[in-house]
């Protein structure tokens, strides 16, 4: 018989197989082996353009594209990826998160950390090997319809939270079995966008860039993420997809980054049917492979265009054989080659959706909600103590009550999940989405943990929208569908009359409202930020009752309040807090939990204030607008507990310190309440002269205390000097000598920061 390919062994190393895989293919096949398809389209496609990967396909077409290269000439297999964004997205009965912003509300890098391993998990029981996951854009235009997928708009933050994402999704190295590729995007500055418009071009400058959107990336590039995804965007007139200076002067060049580039959603032909920076896909692609793209996802005439150019002499196979190589790396080190990394029936039933993973979910919940005012009314009569199935335990001779439950969002299961999950139209194959079993809504948690001597009423009092059809047509030029139109729902009498009784009939009202995915996600930016449809004529009716008002807000992203809200006894953020985001809630409300959260992103008052975010640069005229403030409704870091902590004495022994030494700092903090309190300390820098126009002040470290009720501690605050930088002129990022502060606090705002200053020497 025949002795097996060397690069079928293997006990050879992952080069040598590479070398003699790619040596055998033809010039079709390496194409083939850059395409990533969709696979809603059909897996016959493998087979038709020797396809490399496959993304968006459903349980039964990942085992069939299996068995479709399994008959191909050289039997390479497929790389399969899906937007595994917070759980894994399109399984049905998986574990889904709160979202990247929800779980940016948790500022805890080590519990992000716990959620990305328990995905990757539950990814690599199903056959898919790659997350295009975790997102790394810097959020600040608030009408944008990503805001939901980043982790706020602070560099520094984003970079701790993504970095700790790559870790768990990639484990100890991809040799693990539960190992999966994460994937920073959407490379770089594409949420810098006009007028909060998706794709746009980024009106961004290459020092801009390097201040505050390219550090999280880099951080996770040194870090070993293996996989970038380009952004849709254009820069400076350039598209991203063949930006030179971008991908290679930095990215391959000054981070010497190694790993693997794949483009959005048809990057490729939009460059042609949409940019219009080329004339046909023969040149596009051209463009592509010579700007170091690896993988094309979702350009079918990529493979044609791209074999038309190394016929026509502008393209160097040894150009593709490049990006081939870094393809085929990436299989074999994740042993795809050895049958590995298949569908397991056994081992899904064993994972997917776990009493473990139910938990962490929970825990994450609880810690993602922002409690952003509160008049005393919350806890509800003075909180409890859990009891059975941690239903609340009311004291003896407590009088019964009852809390009305109201609002569009109180019982909207699959809204509360948000975007990349089951039913918010990416796949089509969970047309009803997660199920129902698995997710406990605002309603369900306070019905399953009120004391078993309290009621709960409900109304639902107002529709949000409806949608309707785009007057441009169903459909892209390249095949895609258009987003429908939403269409703003009317105030409904009879559903306000409805809520209003239940809550003249009630003790509380809890009025659950904010946005659907209608109004989020990809190519679903807003004009605005309020409340849409009847919620706004909603909470000002159940504002005019005179009962407590708590306002859950379940969103994708801030909204602009209306003054019933910001009026009312308490205000609770959830940024889709995922499956158990109805019971967090709820024991949040009754006081089983403590609210924790701190908010990862900037709340304005008004649309017209975008873009908002804590880090602006000095220099205007003023510190409003003529008819409106420009300090934000709620500010980045801002967050309420149960209790209140004091900050003492900000101190730095020694202040005059060299390049190469660190700040060393102490605040005591002191829980001066009765409940306990996770305090997140944050530590800010501000550069007192710069030689360049520069930010106030930038996030550059935290800590989480623990408090019990009257227990002070003294917090250690060690800054490196080498951490103070900014970007020059020259587009370098250095540390200028001169005088600093350091600003310690709960918050961004300037009123809740103690100061002190320390210099660094020249």
């Amino acid at each position: 018989m025949p002795s097996s390919p060397p690069y079928l062994d293997p006990a050879l190393p992952v080069a040598e197989r590479v070398d003699d895989l790619v040596g055998r293919m033809t010039l079709p096949e390496k194409v083939g082996q850059m395409l990533q398809l969709n696979a809603k389209e059909g897996v016959h496609l493998v087979a038709d353009m020797h396809a490399g990967s496959i993304l968006h396909a459903s349980p039964e077409r990942v085992v069939e594209a299996a068995e479709v290269t399994g008959r191909t000439r050289l039997r390479i297999p497929l790389l399969v990826a899906e937007d595994c964004i917070h759980g894994h997205s399109f399984w049905e009965g998986a574990t889904i998160y709160p979202t990247q912003l929800g779980m940016a509300a948790t500022w805890d890098p080590a519990l992000v950390q716990r959620v990305a391993r328990a995905t990757a998990v539950e990814v690599a029981a199903t056959g898919v090997h790659w997350t295009f996951s975790p997102v790394l854009c810097v959020a600040r235009d608030l009408r944008w319809g990503r805001v939901s997928e980043t982790f706020g708009e602070d560099p520094f933050l984003i970079g701790e939270l993504a970095s700790a994402m790559v870790r768990g999704y990639q484990g100890e190295g991809l040799f693990d079995p539960t190992a999966i590729l994460a994937c920073a995007k959407h490379f770089a500055g594409y949420s810098e966008t006009q007028g909060g418009r998706d794709a746009s071009e980024a009106d961004i400058s290459r020092r801009k860039l390097r201040s505050w959107f390219l550090p999280p990336f880099e951080r996770v590039a040194r870090e070993g993420c293996r996989t970038f995804m380009l952004g849709y965007q254009s820069m400076d007139g350039v598209p991203i997809t063949v930006n030179d200076w971008l991908l290679n002067d930095v990215l391959r060049g000054e981070w010497g980054y190694t790993g693997t580039l794949v483009t959005d959603w048809d990057n490729v032909g939009r460059m042609v049917w949409e940019q219009r920076v080329y004339g046909d896909y023969t040149q596009a692609a051209a463009a592509a492979v010579r700007a170091g793209n690896d993988m094309v996802m979702t350009t079918p005439k990529f493979y044609g265009g791209a074999l038309d150019a190394v016929e026509r002499g502008t393209l160097d196979e040894a150009e593709i054989d490049k990006a081939v190589r870094r393809v085929l790396t990436l299989k074999f080190e994740l042993g795809l080659f050895e049958e590995g990394r298949r569908p397991d029936p056994a081992r899904q039933a064993e994972v997917i959706g776990s009493a473990t993973h139910a938990e962490l979910n929970l825990e994450v919940a609880r810690r993602s909600l922002v409690l952003l005012a509160n008049d005393g009314t919350l806890p509800l009569a003075g909180g409890f103590e859990a009891g059975a199935e941690g239903r609340a335990v009311a004291d003896v001779g407590d009088p019964p009550r009852t809390v009305a439950v109201i609002g569009p969002n109180a019982d909207d299961a699959q809204t509360q999940l948000g975007d990349w999950a089951g039913s918010s139209g990416q796949a089509d194959w969970l047309p009803d989405g997660q199920p129902r079993a698995m997710i406990t809504t605002v309603l369900d948690g306070l019905r399953g943990h009120v004391p078993e001597s309290w009621s709960v009423s409900h109304a639902r009092g107002a529709d949000i929208l409806t949608v309707g059809a785009d007057p441009e047509g169903a459909f892209f030029p390249d095949g895609q569908p258009r987003p429908e139109v939403v269409v703003p729902a009317e105030p409904s009498e009879t559903l306000i009359a409805e809520a209003v009784a239940r809550a003249a009939a009630a003790d509380y009202v809890v009025a659950v409202v904010g946005d659907r995915m209608e109004l989020v996600g990809e190519g679903k930016s807003t004009a605005t930020l309020e409340l849409v449809g009847g919620q706004v004529a909603l909470l000002d009716a159940l504002a005019a009752t005179g009962k407590p008002l708590v306002v859950v807000v379940i969103a994708s992203k801030p909204l602009v309040l209306p003054p019933s809200a910001r009026g009312a006894a308490a205000i609770v953020y959830g940024f889709n807090p995922g499956m158990l985001g109805g019971r967090a809630v709820a024991e949040l409300v009754l006081g089983l939990v403590e609210p924790t959260g701190r908010l990862p992103i900037s709340f304005a008052h008004h649309a017209g204030q975008q873009p908002t975010y804590y880090n602006q640069l000095r220099g205007q005229h003023g510190s409003r607008y003529a008819d409106l403030t420009q300090s934000p409704a709620f500010a980045f870091g801002e967050g309420l507990s149960y209790t209140t902590v004091e900050y003492g004495e900000l101190t730095i022994p020694a202040a005059e310190l060299g390049a190469g030494d660190t700040v060393h700092a102490r605040v005591t903090v002191t829980n001066t309440g009765t409940r306990p309190a996770l305090e997140t300390v944050q530590v800010y820098v501000s550069d007192t002269v710069t030689s360049v126009t520069w930010a106030d002040k930038e996030l550059k470290s935290y800590q989480q205390v623990s408090l019990a009720p009257g227990e002070s501690r003294e917090v250690r605050i060690d800054l490196p000097v080498a951490a103070c930088t900014l970007v020059d002129a020259r587009g370098e990022r250095v540390v200028e000598a001169g005088d600093f502060e350091l600003l310690v606090g709960p918050s961004s705002r300037d009123e809740s920061l103690l100061r002190a200053g320390f210099t660094v020497k020249g």
